[in-house]
């Protein structure tokens, strides 16, 4: 970059940033601040190239929305407070827990019980009515101390302290809106075996998180939507790499397409997680989030995501406005959640702490405002 020693205002790119990419194409400006036209650019929002941008203003020259939307190529678009508050609906004075969804987490296993716990909580942060935590038998005790909101139910296990294919059986008997699937179940064969009878036998719709994509990665043709039952997979870019044999630093190199080529392939919704989480859907739409810190990188985090989809899709009914709206709220709770803590100390207990008052800053019922 080239760097001055006054305040620079850019007027829709900083020069030296390319206008359809991410990537740095050469020497740029280091701006204090990029107004940019009509709508944000890729290299705005992305990384490396963002760093570039400094604070970024979007002014309206009075180009039609519809010129921009008539235009080929994929769909990319930034999430705003504005999109997503429109998701979130005011409760009836009457309501009742059954109006809210029921969800299912199916999760932990010996050592691993926290990822349940966190993934449990963040449902319930998130407004679901019910929420039931299914964990081998020798967890359950745990998990029902660390949340006495949450219901638990055993499953039988191996001698590892692991979910045992067998029982899916149980699973499928309950009546639940949506499935959360994979925080801490661990990563043995009995793991993959009950996996892949869940995503075979369950009409229910379906989160897919953690340890269930990791059992997945060798046989990632499994992971089939289909129209009467949605599936979400929430992979960080190591997971994601599994699932498309590739490297972490190849999915990170190409975030936008990786995240499109397999939800549209697939025929499910991905979030791929990280700096600047992109949503692909199985249309070809693709959305950037541009809450969160680097304080998020942290062991829980990504389990209180999971918890926190399933329960707005329980409540939403509607897959895409789920992950758009958890998303958002969980990086806005991390925002709050470093104004308090800093990047280092933060935990993921700390940001399942903050998922209220980011629904309440999102409705405007509160005056805290996050970086």
């Amino acid at each position: 970059a080239l760097y001055t020693a006054v305040p620079v205002v850019a007027i829709d790119l900083p020069s030296g940033l390319s206008s359809d990419t991410a990537h740095l194409i050469g020497d740029c400006i280091d701006a204090s601040m990029t107004v940019t036209l009509a709508a944000p650019k890729l290299s705005l929002v992305l990384p490396p190239a963002e760093a570039h941008a400094g604070d970024v203003v979007i002014a309206d020259i009075g180009i039609p929305t519809e010129v921009i939307e008539e235009l080929e190529g994929r769909t990319i678009e930034l999430l705003t407070r504005e999109d997503v508050r429109s998701l979130l609906e005011p409760r009836a004075a009457d309501s009742h827990k059954g109006d809210f969804g029921r969800v299912l987490v199916v999760g932990g296993s010996r050592g691993k019980t926290g990822a349940a716990h966190l993934a449990g909580m963040g449902a319930l942060r998130a407004g679901a009515g019910l929420v039931m935590v299914a964990t081998p038998a020798s967890c359950l005790p745990i998990v029902a101390c660390l949340s006495p909101e949450l219901m638990t139910e055993p499953l039988d296990e191996n001698s590892h302290g692991q979910v045992v294919g067998a029982s899916v059986e149980r699973v499928t008997e309950f009546t639940q809106d949506v499935i959360a699937c994979g925080p801490g179940l661990g990563r043995g064969e009995s793991v993959g075996q009950f996996v892949r009878a869940l995503l075979d036998r369950s009409e229910t719709p379906l989160v897919l998180d953690a340890d269930a994509l990791t059992v997945l990665a060798d046989d990632p043709g499994r992971l089939i939507g289909r129209d009467e039952r949605d599936i979400i997979i929430t992979p960080h870019p190591g997971e994601m790499a599994r699932l498309v044999g590739s490297t972490a630093d190849e999915v990170q190199a190409s975030r936008i397409d990786v995240a499109c080529d397999f939800a549209t392939t697939h025929h499910v919704y991905v979030v791929l997680k990280g700096h600047r989480t992109i949503i692909a859907t199985p249309e070809g739409r693709v959305f950037i989030n541009p809450t969160g810190n680097a304080g998020m990188a942290t062991g829980g985090t990504g389990d209180v995501l999971t918890g926190m989809i399933a329960a707005f899709l329980a409540q939403l009914l509607d897959a895409e406005a789920a992950c758009r709206l958890a998303v958002f709220l969980h990086g806005m709770a991390g925002d709050l959640a470093q104004e308090s803590e800093g990047d280092v100390a933060m935990t993921a207990s700390d940001l399942l702490a903050q998922v209220g008052e980011s629904i309440l800053n999102l409705t405007g019922k509160s005056k805290a405002s996050p970086n």
